[in-house]
């Protein structure tokens, strides 16, 4: 091993690699800090919230904090926190999954109003289509002979314009 390279420093295996991605050796410099903290679990599961307990859960409830005593604090809606009660080893059994480890073992459930805005779905605001795309659309449904389908589709078509799609 020669001193003052970082080819004598690093093993056999980790020579041959190549070049490395900073990314990875950063946060492995940054992991024990992270980890003595506690935040970094918090924070990745408060960004992927929806995708770890679903949807319908990820609307009605959200995390708050976690303890070193495995408890997350969850703030759910009033009008659903009974049913929560009844999911609970459900829920802690993705957010485990998701961390990699057993780090919640029960739920606090605080009753609270809506989640947080960064929680709420964005959708982008609807459109008006232009004359030119009405005019399309006009033409495209000139041949149906049905008045009511006709203007039902028409609005379809004016909806699916103005959604961007």
């Amino acid at each position: 091993m020669r001193r003052g390279s970082l080819a004598g420093v690093a093993g056999e295996s980790e020579r041959r690699q190549g070049f490395r991605a900073v990314g990875v050796m950063a946060s492995k410099l940054a992991a024990p800090v992270v980890a003595k903290r506690g935040g970094g679990v918090l924070v990745r599961l408060k960004a992927d919230w929806a995708a770890v307990v679903g949807a319908d859960w990820g609307r009605t409830a959200w995390p708050m904090s976690l303890a070193r005593d495995g408890a997350l604090k969850l703030c759910t809606r009033p009008a659903a926190a009974l049913e929560l009660q009844h999911r609970a080893p459900l829920l802690i059994e993705r957010v485990n999954l998701y961390i990699g480890r057993r780090a919640v073992t029960r739920l606090v459930l605080v009753q609270g109003g809506a989640p947080p805005r960064a929680l709420e779905p964005v959708r982008p605001a609807a459109r008006f289509p232009e004359a030119r795309e009405a005019e399309a659309l006009d033409r495209l449904l000139v041949d149906i002979a049905d008045a009511e389908l006709r203007a039902a589709l028409a609005r379809l078509g004016r909806a699916v314009i103005g959604a961007g799609g």
